[in-house]
């Protein structure tokens, strides 16, 4: 039941203002190879995502692509079977439902659209995802990559977002590594979290400078 997403961000929203919930999510597997201050350079394993790309102001955008990825792994997919919720939020092992990953992910597109990913768990592949109900959805196969991240905390508007890619694209010039295109937003808590607590990254992805 898809509709379930959306009581659990009701709930959440209303009364989970002051802290995340984080503890034990899963995250996409990396080694860090290189620290270049407070750059890592993260080598990261194939994985697969749940993305959507939506038009729009950055932050509207990132919400509006929030909802419908988190839709999916909430229920809105093929298995169509959703989660009992409770307080703390419980999953079922026996459910349809896809685990929460973190980061969510956003990159802008052209024409002012931007894409919204969601990670899946490792353990699942392609064959074994359920499909989206919604077509705005797809499930996307990404190959192992090499990314520059810059961790903060704090704000993560547009304003804040810009202002640490410019940091990295900084960091980068006086490297040995090239960013391959545009710096992407990942937010690892959700968006009720006090904000000296987020865990918030900007994240290019790079190659080495030609010698």
């Amino acid at each position: 039941m898809a509709s379930l997403g959306s009581v659990l961000v009701l709930i959440l929203e209303g009364v989970g203002q002051t802290v995340g919930i984080r503890t034990g999510t899963e995250e996409p597997r990396y080694v860090v190879a290189e620290r270049i201050g407070d750059v890592e350079i993260r080598r990261y394993a194939p994985r697969i995502a749940a993305e959507t790309m939506v038009t729009g102001p950055e932050v509207e955008a990132r919400n509006e692509g929030f909802r419908r990825v988190a839709g999916y792994i909430f229920g809105a997919n093929s298995g169509g079977q959703g989660v009992a919720m409770t307080a703390p939020v419980a999953q079922t092992a026996a459910s349809q439902t896809i685990a929460m990953t973190a980061p969510v992910a956003q990159a802008a597109g052209p024409g002012g659209a931007w894409r919204v990913q969601f990670f899946m768990p490792a353990k699942y592949t392609l064959a074994t995802l359920p499909t989206p109900n919604n077509p705005a959805v797809r499930m996307v196969q990404l190959p192992a990559q090499d990314f520059a991240v810059l961790r903060f905390t704090g704000s993560r508007d547009a304003r804040a977002v810009a202002a640490k890619s410019r940091a990295l694209s900084a960091t980068l010039q006086d490297s040995r590594w090239r960013a391959t295109g545009e710096p992407a937003a990942w937010f690892y808590d959700p968006p009720w979290t006090v904000p000296f607590l987020r865990r918030n990254e900007v994240a290019a992805p790079i190659q080495p400078a030609p010698t």
